[in-house]
């Protein structure tokens, strides 16, 4: 018989180590199990020879630096929130050429994998409640990744913004002031290029609002999630333009995230914001801050005509602010996410030249403001490469006022690690008078 401490796989924090299991009694083998957080993301990699597999917590309960081994990984996969005790020893026994787990070791895996707040449990559930209503109840939005993704120091920043920014190609002028640009939410060192050639466009640009379209990485209820914090960066503190938003969240009643925790961790508009400080340091603006979320999960049917259905009154609004001849619109997306690490079952690297052609069509019907064919395109692949600004880039094809489109870059970058890559682009949409 396998007893717990067999199965219990080490965790990593500043190195390996076995963390004791509580004992616990309680629970019927036909009970069913709370199933693994939907919100965890899990990232495989070596460790003095052991595959380990890193656990990322936006919420911050499971410590950063916590990685499990790949039988722990396993046991948890089978949590789904349909299993019981029954079926998970079950599941073990396969796992171990039949050798039986005891119900009580069953247990204490299972109180362990609830105080270290992996389940979807109860317990989780009211220490999520707290940093919820401590975060919604703070009118300003502290910076998330700053001193990780970028220097927590402003002058190390500015001096590595300016080292991007001097990246910055030199491209023909603009026929008209531009009204919006596509930029990455990638690691800024990863895709630093695509960076400066997005914001290389504003050097002359002087916007009193800006429209921040990002991607809610972590889910939320509803197709948009807004927030009316105002953001603290180490360049400064950007506030939000409240009358606008106040508009925008009468018009999106019922497609609308009862509150604005999905922007608590979320990079995808920090990482433009500091950039638009960077880059409009001596011009005053505020920004329009709007998380888009999953599609697929959201609409009736998957099509553009479900999504106007839906979201076409906050569309209207929307479309009406970005028309303001003072406002710029800034999209944060990157594209296709392909490889083991984004579900595929073969490296990136198989899946290269047709995802870039994805990619590449999404672009062109961007740029031609063709919405009916950037959707068309989408279900065509069923989104099988993981596009995960779609729901941003659709908005902005619905909002965006009479423009011209020019791409300006386009990349994809490899794990090696994971055999997996994620692609990138910039794209600039230059003011066009209606005829």
């Amino acid at each position: 018989m396998i007893k717990a401490h067999e199965i219990v796989m080490s965790y990593l924090t500043f190195g390996v180590h076995y963390l004791k299991i509580a004992k616990r009694g309680g629970g019927k083998m036909n009970d069913l199990v709370p199933s693994i957080r939907k919100d965890l993301e899990f990232f495989p990699f070596q460790h003095q020879g052991k595959q380990l597999i890193l656990i990322r917590d936006h919420l911050g309960l499971v410590p950063e630096g916590k990685a499990i081994e790949i039988g722990l990984y396993r046991l948890m996969s089978l949590l789904d929130g349909t299993t019981t005790i029954l079926d998970i020893q079950t599941g073990l026994m396969r796992q171990h050429g039949g050798t039986l787990v005891a119900s009580d070791e069953v247990k204490k895996l299972l109180s362990h994998l609830d105080d270290s707040f992996l389940l979807d449990s109860e317990r989780f559930k009211k220490a999520k409640d707290r940093i919820v209503e401590e975060f919604t109840s703070n009118r300003f939005r502290p910076c998330s990744h700053s001193g990780q993704a970028y220097p927590e120091n402003p002058v190390e920043l500015s001096r590595k913004l300016d080292e991007i920014m001097g990246l910055s190609p030199s491209v023909p002028a603009l026929e008209g002031k531009p009204v919006a640009l596509v930029s990455p939410h990638i690691d800024i060192s990863v895709g630093r290029r695509g960076y400066a050639c997005a914001y290389g466009c504003l050097k002359n640009a002087s916007p009193a609002k800006v429209i921040v379209l990002g991607v809610g990485h972590h889910g939320f209820e509803g197709l948009f999630a807004l927030t009316g914090k105002e953001f603290l960066t180490p360049l400064g503190n950007t506030k939000t333009e409240n009358v606008s938003l106040e508009k925008l969240k009468d018009a999106g009643e019922g497609i609308i995230a009862p509150n604005d925790f999905a922007h608590k961790a979320e990079h995808s508009i920090e990482f433009q914001v500091i950039f638009l400080q960077h880059v409009l340091k001596k011009k005053p603006f505020k920004i329009i801050p709007i998380l888009c979320g999953s599609l697929l999960s959201a609409l009736r049917e998957y099509g553009r005509s479900a999504y106007l259905e839906k979201a076409g009154p906050f569309l209207a609004v929307l479309s009406e602010i970005a028309r303001d001849p003072e406002t710029l619109m800034v999209t944060g997306v990157d594209f296709s996410h392909v490889g083991p690490k984004f579900g595929h079952p073969v490296p990136a690297r198989h899946l290269d030249s047709h995802s870039e052609a994805h990619d590449r069509s999404l672009l062109q019907h961007l740029v031609s403001l063709d919405a009916e064919a950037f959707w068309e395109e989408s279900k065509r692949v069923n989104d099988q490469y993981n596009v995960c600004g779609f729901a941003a880039l659709a908005c902005l094809l619905e909002v965006l006022p009479p423009a011209g489109g020019r791409i300006l870059h386009y990349e994809t970058w490899h794990e090696e690690a994971t055999g997996s890559a994620v692609s990138f682009a910039a794209v600039v949409f230059a003011e066009q008078k209606e005829r």
